[in-house]
């Protein structure tokens, strides 16, 4: 038995040791590389914004033989019209007729409200362009509009929800192009494209659309949790490819009736829709320009004669915007584009992250916080399985009443371990004791704990969501640290040279939430009964400093529900082990704190 206990621990020893040494190397510090990242991408982009981005610099990222130039530059590089909605501002270039220039009024690129909306879509000469384009593509055909086509505005000024915009151009041949851009009041643009043969002879085009992502930040692409890259749902299924992958092997081509195809980031997406009895040609490419990946969603859809003295049409949709699940829902059913709801990443555990997301987000419309939302969805998940962990809570609390009779058999039956454990298991059978379900409250809060984990990760609801005082973004990590006495200092330790860097690390996060969770950790684990072999006993009692660690810097929602779950758990537990008159951790720190003997029951 005691050889046993011995494997055993050095065997959890190595393990734990292991955890902490991937999860450190893997998740904290890709963490923290693209949160730095992170940083250096908003503040350039708040510079930008002011106008004081460097002019004539050469972009790691930019085309060969081409000099980047800013934001603003780029955009002043072609005539526009100018974009206005409720969400979105932005323009488009009449050079391409291309939607480039978008920017989300209702998000901010950081919890400062006088921080810059964030940016979605560039024009290209700027580095890191991003746009959206549509046309036509005919063989053996010349003049057709393309990049450098500059359209006439025919009809409108400024493109804004039932004001739509109409441009026309010419090839000269005897094809006359007329666009209808219109948007509504959320992030969909609807493209109508009508090609008129003024010709003597007929001709044969098809429509293509495409989304065009020259280079991408070094903050995207890196995320574990959540996809960012190639995305659509096509030929009846979700396709994703990740931009490391998309770089490495190109993305698949495919052959679609209907669906939708685009590139996502975490929070944004940019999709195509076609018509949806459409038969299209889809791909996901990319290409070397330089030094530059140029990743590509385009599709191609059949090919249309036109007879002379005719006209044809066709319509694309793109969506370009935040995913919103209800709204992406909302224009899913309205629009009937298949799945459009699933560029969400709710991950291969949908069943339990879509129900847990929608459960969440009825709870925050009642109550308009959700910090809030998060406390009523613990205490929601403590009734469904109440019966249940009371049982196991029973169970454990019974276990650590006998405890004394447990340590007398273990001293009476040393040199008989067969029968130490035969006289244990009746000790047990008597007691109407069953081991093995004190584990249960544990194992079913993991799904739970996931779910909202990836709830919290991947939803932009709970982007920037704040809950009280110095909580202003529930999906980050805790702001405050020990380091500067949680915010009472006037200065970031994080920054003295040196030591910063260490300080500045996630494992060193230790916020005012993470340390309540290791409190409440450590009360509820002292209330279970100790572990038979002493060294187990001082490894699990060292256990919630560990977690500690591992939990700081996971997202201020996720600790609150893990620290509100435990006081919970803690609750209960202590309630039991007083109806059952069982020495408990509350009731001697209490006597502690005021002198008087330990009353039980």
């Amino acid at each position: 038995m005691q050889d046993n206990n011995s494997r055993n621990t050095i065997i959890f020893v190595v393990s734990a040791v292991l955890i902490l040494i991937v999860y450190q190397f893997l998740v904290l510090e890709p963490a923290s590389k693209k949160r730095n990242a992170e940083l250096a991408r908003q503040k350039a982009a708040a510079a930008e914004a002011q106008g004081a981005a460097p002019k004539g610099a050469v972009a790691p990222g930019s085309r060969p033989g081409t000099v980047v130039i800013s934001r603003q530059e780029a955009a002043a590089a072609s005539a526009r019209a100018p974009i206005s909605t409720p969400s979105l501002s932005g323009s488009i270039s009449l050079r391409g007729a291309r939607i480039d220039d978008l920017f989300l009024k209702n998000y901010r690129t950081t919890v400062d409200r006088n921080s810059p909306p964030v940016e979605l879509l560039r024009p290209e000469g700027a580095q890191y362009a991003y746009f959206a384009e549509m046309g036509w593509t005919g063989a053996n055909l010349s003049g057709l509009p393309n990049a450098d086509t500059v359209w006439q505005v025919v009809e409108g000024s400024t493109l804004a929800p039932g004001k739509p915009l109409v441009l026309r151009a010419a090839n000269g041949q005897g094809l006359t192009f007329t666009r209808k851009i219109e948007v509504d009041e959320r992030y969909m643009f609807t493209v109508t494209d009508t090609v008129a043969n003024l010709g003597a002879a007929s001709v044969t085009l098809a429509p293509y659309a495409s989304v065009q992502r020259q280079g991408i930040p070094g903050d995207l692409g890196r995320n574990q949790i959540v996809h960012e890259g190639a995305i659509g749902w096509l030929d009846g299924e979700l396709r994703q490819v990740k931009y490391s992958k998309w770089r490495k092997e190109g993305g698949p081509s495919l052959t679609s009736v209907g669906g939708w195809t685009g590139i996502t980031d975490k929070y944004w997406l940019a999709a195509l829709i076609p018509g949806q009895k459409e038969q299209i040609q889809t791909q996901y490419r990319v290409t070397r320009s330089g030094s530059t990946d140029i990743f590509e969603a385009n599709y191609v859809g059949p090919a249309r004669v036109i007879p002379a003295g005719r006209q044809i049409t066709e319509t694309t949709r793109l969506f370009a915007g935040a995913k919103t699940a209800p709204l992406l829902k909302e224009y899913q059913d309205k629009l009937g584009v298949p799945h459009l709801d699933m560029a969400v990443d709710w991950g291969n555990f949908w069943f339990i992250t879509r129900p847990m997301f929608a459960f969440l987000d009825f709870i925050f419309r009642q109550v308009g916080n959700f910090g809030i939302a998060i406390l009523l969805l613990t205490v929601a998940v403590k009734l469904i399985f109440f019966p249940l962990a009371n049982k196991s809570y029973e169970s454990l609390t019974k276990m650590k009443k006998i405890q004394p009779q447990v340590e007398a058999l273990r001293a009476k039956f040393k040199e008989d371990p067969a029968k130490q454990q035969q006289e244990m298991m009746a000790l047990y059978q008597r007691e109407k004791i069953n081991p093995l379900t004190g584990c249960l409250p544990m194992l079913v809060q993991i799904p739970v704990f996931y779910g909202l984990y990836k709830v919290l990760t991947v939803t932009i609801e709970m982007r920037h969501a704040p809950f009280f005082g110095w909580i202003q973004d529930l999906s980050s990590k805790d702001p405050l640290t020990i380091w500067n006495l949680f915010g009472l200092l006037p200065y970031n330790p994080a920054t003295v040279p040196v030591i910063g860097s260490i300080l500045n690390s996630d494992l060193l996060h230790l916020g005012p939430l993470a340390l309540l969770y290791g409190v409440t950790m450590f009360l509820s684990t002292a209330m279970n009964p100790p572990q038979p072999d002493p060294v187990q006993q001082k490894i699990f009692q060292f256990m919630p400093v560990i977690f500690t660690f591992i939990m700081a810097p996971f997202a201020v929602g996720l600790l609150i529900y893990w620290s509100w779950s435990n006081i919970l758990t803690i609750l209960q537990q202590y309630v039991i082990m007083r109806r059952f008159k069982v020495d408990n951790p509350i009731d001697q720190i209490i006597a502690k704190l005021t002198g008087k003997a330990k009353e039980v029951g």
